[in-house]
């Protein structure tokens, strides 16, 4: 039995339907079942409640082989600084498992070693050692920037030519498919035979400034578009603008001026993952803008 969490995220959603197809059985936690797809309702258990809650994550691994794990976005809504909230979403689930010799294959960040305030990244890191702590096996699937990220640049894409975000334009900023760890996760979940505890970068081929990203997206869409570097200060306070907390603008801030700083080139990694930026460009930004 599989347990898997976030069940409607882009990720757990892409990780569930691979191990329904393969087909074992699977567990999910859902704080509302009717979000699940009719297909999950039909063949998976399914556990209602947060994943953060003791009790929940107790029903839920009665039984369990292995567990799926990924802390979902605090959203805008004030869930305090980043590091206490992952931590106390995680405590309970990793305390569980490690008590029922249950393995965890979780997701967290690339960049381990690096000293400097990263943000919603250090909070990810933070989470690793507390989890690594109990002693229960698991694989860290240690991911980079989402290409996914990109997704909500569709509308000033197609209307203005254009994105944006705080990274520095000429600064290379390693990338991974959300595919990828999908595939990847599946893979390490149905196998067996792993066991101790281990960080598994996933790292796509490309090494990509924003402008060089520019440059593909361009190409892929057959008309010019732009990188626009944001201001960090400018970044922040435009989300607090938007209704974000202080302190989760402060965490994404954070993050950003790590990422401009090279957390990701901190730790040791392979190129890894089958989807390159110009595929994914053509497979999935290209149909998202021209919908």
């Amino acid at each position: 039995m599989i347990v898997i969490t976030t069940p409607t995220g882009d990720i757990g959603r892409q990780v569930l339907n691979r191990l329904l197809v393969s087909g074992e059985a699977v567990r999910v936690i859902a704080r509302d079942f009717t979000r699940l797809p009719e297909h999950v309702r039909a063949q998976a258990e399914v556990v209602e409640g947060s994943h953060a809650d003791a009790d929940t994550i107790a029903k839920a691994l009665e039984g369990a082989d292995r567990l799926f794990w990924l802390v979902p976005p605090a959203g805008f809504r004030d869930a305090g600084p980043a590091g206490r909230y992952y931590l106390d979403f995680t405590r309970a689930a990793a305390q569980e498992a490690a008590s029922r010799g249950v393995p965890m294959v979780h997701v967290t960040s690339l960049g381990h070693g690096y000293s400097g305030e990263a943000g919603l990244l250090s909070a990810a890191l933070d989470m690793d050692e507390l989890i690594e702590s109990t002693g229960v096996q698991h694989r860290a699937l240690a991911l980079p920037f989402f290409m996914e990220n990109l997704l909500r640049q569709a509308q000033p894409i197609t209307q203005q030519g254009v994105f944006s975000m705080a990274n520095t334009a000429d600064r290379p900023l390693l990338t991974v498919a959300t595919q990828d760890v999908a595939t990847a996760a599946a893979a390490l979940l149905l196998d067996t035979t792993w066991n101790g505890q281990a960080r598994v970068p996933l790292v796509s081929s490309d090494n990509l400034s924003p402008d060089a990203m520019a440059e593909i997206i361009s190409e892929t869409l057959g008309r010019p578009v732009r990188y626009q570097q944001v201001p960090l200060a400018d970044f922040q306070a435009r989300m607090v603008q938007h209704g974000a907390s202080p302190s989760l603008a402060q965490d994404m801030a954070d993050m950003v001026n790590a990422q401009n700083n090279g957390i990701y080139d901190a730790e040791p990694h392979d190129p890894a993952c089958a989807t390159d930026f110009r595929q994914w460009c053509r497979n999935i930004l290209k149909p998202a803008v021209q919908s």
